[in-house]
This record gives C-alpha cells, sequence and structure tokens, in this order.
C-alpha cells in the first residue's frame, strides 16, 4: 500500500469538458503540482487523465471527470511514495494532510474560475 493515498471529490457546476480543458495543457499541471513530475499514460479527454508520478513522489495519479446533475464531480486520487522509501507514520500522516490539503486547493480554485460566480440555481455555462 502506497504511503500517500489521497481521494478527492468536489463538485464544479460546469460540464466535464469545461474541467478536461483545465487540465489539458501540461503547464497547468506544473502549476497545480509543482514538484510532480507527470507523465499522462491514459488521455481520456472528457473524462480526465491517467498519470504516474516522479519527483517528489513516485506512483501514480488520476483526474476523473463525472458527468453529474447539471455539471461535474471531479475526482482526485494519488497514490504514491517519497522516491527514498519509506516515510515514518509521522511524516507519512504530515504528507498525507499535504496532499489532502492541495487537492482541495486545486479543485476550489478551479471551482471559483470555472463556475466564475455562478449564483446557486442557474445553469452553468459551457
Amino acid at each position: 500500500m502506497a504511503s500517500v493515498d489521497v481521494v478527492d471529490e468536489t463538485f464544479l457546476a460546469v460540464p466535464p469538458s469545461v474541467v478536461a480543458a483545465a487540465f489539458a495543457s501540461p503547464s497547468s499541471w506544473r502549476s497545480f503540482w509543482p514538484d510532480l513530475e507527470l507523465d499522462v499514460y491514459a488521455n481520456r479527454g472528457d473524462e480526465g487523465l491517467r498519470w504516474t508520478v516522479g519527483g517528489a513522489l513516485v506512483g501514480t495519479m488520476e483526474v476523473w471527470l463525472e458527468p453529474m446533475l447539471d455539471g461535474t464531480l471531479l475526482h482526485y486520487f494519488l497514490r504514491a511514495d517519497p522516491p527514498a522509501g519509506s516515510l515514518t507514520p509521522r511524516n507519512a500522516l504530515r504528507e498525507v494532510l499535504r496532499r489532502q490539503l492541495d487537492a482541495k486547493s486545486v479543485a476550489l480554485g478551479l471551482k471559483l474560475t470555472l463556475e466564475d460566480g455562478r449564483p446557486p440555481g442557474c445553469p452553468p455555462g459551457e
């Protein structure tokens, strides 16, 4: 089992194609995860991306975009270990918490940007 195992979900009131576009460029990946080296092994279009991860962690990461109601449920998965081996239990907990906060920061940043002030109950923009 990976020492860093992060799962997150956030609803964005925009179509999956809009969220997919936010992840399309490798430069966006560097801004979201600056210490990770990502290599796409599955580009699923409007359903998301899967990467192998190098750099600060070694493993896999996925962004799965699930159409839901009038928007997208953004699923995020990170399963990785540090390149040097195992972490102490205390450091592993710190790293998991850090990556959980990073995942939520990316998701909420996209939510604010992509929803662009959309009032509740209004249809999403295209």
